[in-house]
């Protein structure tokens, strides 16, 4: 093994060593509604412009206020979603029991925290979340929750054969399907919503629904799936810019264009190509997968999250890098590349403590271990990692 390789195997060990010893809870960049502070002050708390400067003063901020304002670490259903299916990574590159007792411990965990009332089986985060378009109370389900857990369901499956586990992946479905708002083009191709509470174009969001069902097509043989899959591409390529990049969604205040939303986009329609075998939509993902690697990445390592500016430098967008090319198969072709960002984001984002900072800025760093956002991304990254490393 080479000393690169060494050297990341030798951080992911501090991390998972970190991680475990948490129980896997943490805090979140996003979860500053839940201060018991700020929920004593329903004069305020009740509003959508406090509700969003509350939550962007705990982003921003270098100085983690969660302890003095009743803010608990929790286990955030995302964040337990991808350390699933990082322990499914490293039983596939070695199996040992170990991995499948947490495997099962977490699988079952999240299955616990299950959305109720909805038509399939669906995950939110557990905060409540001001966003400039809607507000999410705590636990309602999103696509994005929902994809990557019932993904790491069907991982846990495939290591462990409890048929539980596929069972409610399976059935996430019909939350996809039914719950969703939708909205059409011209040619009857739509975006499915973020949420049951929106009724926003965000495009890695839909993308991620297609990818969802396109897996799902593989358990169940059910071709309808695929053809709403499709429909949802159909609408999202349509938007892709000219020299392939994507917008953050179709609002106007949605037009950034950022690292690792490119990033979900790409493995989303890669996805949807592996199980359906269909190719049609090669030439958006060669496209944008160029314009992902020449945009976001310096030579030195450093994984810029706009495409116009370097900073903030945010380690998911590391993370991102790692699975985005995995996801495509072409990771060992940019081998260089990954280990160059692993490297800077280890030397520069990672704690003594082994967990991995949130956000490096022009004039400050957020250090504030976020569970979710930087240790779960983290993880499942570098287990990609190791995993396709031969």
């Amino acid at each position: 093994m080479s000393q690169q390789y060494d050297t990341i195997q030798a951080s992911f060990e501090q991390l998972k060593a970190y991680c475990e010893q948490e129980d896997f809870k943490g805090w979140d960049p996003y979860d500053g509604l839940n201060s018991k502070l700020f929920r004593a002050l329903p004069w305020v708390s009740r509003r959508k412009w406090p509700r969003l400067a509350w939550i962007q003063l705990f982003k921003r901020s270098p100085v983690n206020l969660r302890r003095i304002t009743g803010v608990a670490k929790d286990y955030n259903p995302k964040g337990l979603g991808l350390f699933l299916s990082g322990y499914c990574n490293l039983y596939q590159k070695q199996p040992q029991e170990q991995y499948i007792t947490t495997i099962k411990y977490l699988a079952d965990k999240l299955l616990t925290l299950q959305s109720q009332g909805w038509s399939g089986a669906c995950w939110g985060y557990n905060f409540d979340w001001q966003a400039r378009a809607f507000f999410q109370p705590k636990y309602t389900p999103t696509v994005v929750a929902t994809t990557f857990i019932a993904y790491s369901l069907m991982d846990a499956y495939e290591v462990t054969g409890e048929q539980r586990y596929l069972d409610a992946a399976i059935s996430a479905q019909h939350f996809v399907l039914k719950d969703l708002n939708r909205t059409y083009d011209d040619e009857g191709n739509f975006a499915f919503s973020y949420s049951p509470e929106d009724r926003t174009q965000v495009f890695n969001a839909s993308l991620l629904g297609s990818r969802l069902l396109s897996r799902i097509y593989h358990y169940t043989g059910n071709a309808a799936l695929l053809d709403a899959a499709r429909r949802s591409i159909l609408f999202c390529c349509r938007h892709q810019h000219a020299d392939g990049s994507w917008s953050y969604g179709t609002l106007p205040f949605h037009q950034w264009i950022d690292n690792f939303h490119t990033g979900y986009n790409l493995e989303c329609i890669r996805e949807y190509r592996k199980y359906s075998g269909d190719t049609s939509f090669d030439s958006h993902v060669d496209k944008g997968l160029a314009y992902y690697l020449e945009t976001f990445f310096t030579a030195e390592g450093i994984a810029k999250y706009y495409s116009n500016k370097t900073y903030p430098i945010d380690i998911h967008n590391t993370a991102q890098l790692v699975v985005t090319l995995s996801r495509l198969d072409v990771l060992e072709q940019h081998r260089h590349m990954v280990d160059t960002s692993l490297l800077w984001s280890i030397v520069h984002m990672q704690d003594k403590k082994g967990y991995f900072y949130f956000q490096m800025k022009n004039r400050y760093s957020s250090r504030i271990p976020y569970v979710r956002w930087a240790q779960g991304w983290m993880f499942y990254g570098m287990t990609e990692y190791l995993k396709n490393k031969t």
